[in-house]
């Protein structure tokens, strides 16, 4: 296999036993946690393909509700997260599901606010290696977030010259844009922006972004 990096062998800083299904599984938790933008009152985990077999002895399941309590990787207070949650007051509810799915390890949550019956706020999360994942999913809208950069995940009315805008309101700021995904749910319906940058965003642009007409919420993770 080409070398690529030290990461590529040693992993992240983590509580184990395992990169994919441990590491993985709690940045897939904490960006949930970052892009629903406050502590859920329950979530539903659903596991899939090998996260489905072996989520008890791999520590998934602790590790993805640690990362929705924004734990990182190498918290020691992982292993003990289902119950920080259950004192907490926070309902977490596990199964495993069938179909189809993007990747071996994948789990797709179900996060709730206080007092609501139907979750008001999805996410697919795969764990691809190395305690690396991506984001293929968040509310219905096909998207791809690594988690390794600052990202902008917006909300917004599909209309003309709202991509143009956004992207130009980050290059006034010199924010360069790695990578970015876009996606609709019908024609002038409900759509979706995610953008890796290679800055930092600051307060003083989120604020610009807020204020723009047909962009209906913001979520940075960083």
């Amino acid at each position: 296999m080409r070398f690529k990096d030290v990461f590529s062998i040693i992993g992240p800083a983590m509580v184990g036993p395992s990169s994919s299904h441990t590491a993985g599984a709690a940045r897939i938790g904490r960006l949930a946690r970052q892009l629903f933008g406050a502590m859920p009152a329950r979530a539903d985990v659903i596991f899939y393909g090998s996260f489905a077999a072996t989520y008890i002895g791999h520590g998934t399941y602790s590790a993805i509700v640690g990362g929705l309590l924004d734990m990182e990787t190498d918290d020691i207070r992982l292993p003990d997260s289902l119950r920080i949650a259950a004192e907490a007051g926070i309902l977490v509810e596990v199964q495993t599901g069938k179909g189809l799915f993007p990747h071996p390890n994948t789990a797709e949550l179900r996060l709730y606010r206080k007092n609501e019956e139907e979750p008001s706020f999805t996410i697919v999360g795969t764990s691809i290696g190395g305690g690396n994942i991506e984001i293929v999913s968040v509310d219905g809208f096909k998207v791809k977030l690594t988690g390794q950069y600052p990202t902008l995940v917006i909300w917004h009315t599909d209309s003309p010259g709202m991509i143009a805008e956004v992207t130009r309101l980050l290059q006034e700021e010199g924010i360069n844009i790695g990578y970015m995904s876009v996606d609709r749910k019908n024609r002038s319906g409900q759509a979706m922006m995610a953008i890796e940058t290679d800055q930092a965003i600051s307060a003083e642009l989120l604020e610009k972004l807020n204020g723009y007409p047909g962009i209906q919420a913001i979520r940075l993770v960083k």
